[in-house]
């Protein structure tokens, strides 16, 4: 297949039935809204929304020293993830740029899957696959293997209830288990990228349409809407969670983007980037780098990203994401600033917008925390 045929999901069809407009993401044809964005957002934020999320690079580690292998490609201590529990980890160069940051599921005792960026599974593959030089592990390329559903919103455990007995109330955040959703084989992850409750359903290509179709009709009594990756931005962006190519690049470590939280030196063993990462953990402490912070727009105007933030006439800053936010009902954005502008609130803050500096609201991410 030419690089510039995008590749097509196990729902492609039912997407263009569903009036869906579709876009180029990561060499994948994939939908965009199937409506209005402000509707299918509002949606996942008081009801449901269904997505399509095929596009993620699905890798399946498995051997007697997977756990092994996996802590010495990734930052985090994978060792340490029980049976059935997921984390959130990167995998950075040895200099300590962010290669991408991944969700990392252990489904048992020696099988893990790591789930990557779609703009990033060839890069992964790729380290994983050079990374496992001595490890008695296998690195597979599954991204064919998966489908991937996600169900997200406050209603999503209900729907889901209705489609299973797999035991969803025992199902902790970040944790995944087996089992059949409308009589089809899954693997459900209570995980997301929306910050509201909901789950991922890994599923065979062939069993998608079914599982579709089955959570759709389970929902609309409900109001369960289809959702694209236009409004799962809104909604990531509202949560606070970086996105890589935004917030997360190879020219920014882990401690650089707020992250140093997931890099494990406690762990057993050397891990790629050890040594930078090190100096990094240091210089973050000695002289704080920038810091990801949540602006709010006074006015109407959209920053977008690579936009300079200002005050005082000095660029301290700039914006990563932006968009109009349907929750606050103003304009958003995440913008990296130096440490001196990132206190909430701090005065005279502003984003150049072609040219017109207007004012901003420093304030401390996320900017929508779900009720528990």
């Amino acid at each position: 297949m030419s690089s510039t045929t995008p590749r097509h999901t196990a729902l492609d069809a039912l997407h263009r039935s569903l009036g869906a407009t579709m876009t180029d993401f990561a060499g994948w044809d994939m939908p965009l809204r199937y409506g209005s964005e402000r509707d299918e957002h509002t949606a996942v934020r008081t009801r449901a929304g269904l997505f399509d999320l095929s596009h993620m690079g699905e890798i399946t580690v498995t051997g007697p020293q997977a756990a092994a292998l996996l802590n010495h490609a990734l930052v985090g201590n994978i060792a340490s993830v029980g049976v059935g529990r997921a984390r959130y980890t990167m995998i950075c160069q040895a200099d300590g740029g962010i290669l991408d940051d991944l969700i990392v599921y252990r489904l048992a005792e020696t099988e893990y899957m790591v789930v990557a960026n779609a703009s990033n599974a060839q890069v992964v593959l790729d380290a994983l696959v050079e990374r496992a030089a001595g490890f008695d592990a296998e690195v597979r390329d599954d991204r064919d293997a998966y489908a991937l559903i996600a169900v997200q919103g406050p209603e999503s455990p209900g729907i889901l209830k209705s489609l299973t007995d797999a035991d969803l109330d025992g199902l902790k955040y970040y944790a995944g288990l087996p089992g059949t959703v409308a009589g089809v084989p899954a693997l459900i992850a209570r995980t997301g990228y929306t910050g509201e409750d909901g789950f991922e359903l890994f599923v065979a290509p062939a069993d998608a349409e079914r599982l579709w179709q089955a959570l759709t009709e389970a929902g609309a009594p409900v109001g369960l809407v289809p959702c694209g990756l236009s409004c799962r931005d809104t909604l990531r962006l509202e949560a606070g969670m970086p996105l890589y190519g935004h917030e997360l690049t190879t020219s920014l470590t882990p401690f650089d983007a707020g992250l140093g939280r997931v890099v494990k030196f406690e762990k057993e063993g050397d891990f790629v980037g050890r040594e930078a990462l090190t100096e990094a953990a240091a210089r973050a402490q000695d002289n704080p780098p920038r810091v990801l912070v949540g602006l709010v727009a006074e006015g109407r105007r959209i920053p977008r990203a690579g936009f300079p933030v200002v005050a005082g006439g000095e660029v301290i800053g700039e914006v990563t994401s932006g968009a109009p936010s349907p929750t606050l009902g103003k304009p958003i954005a995440m913008a990296y600033v130096d440490a001196a502008h990132a206190v909430p609130g701090a005065p005279g803050v502003g984003v150049d917008i072609r040219g017109t500096h207007e004012p901003y609201e420093v304030v401390a991410l996320p900017f929508y925390k779900r009720q528990k």
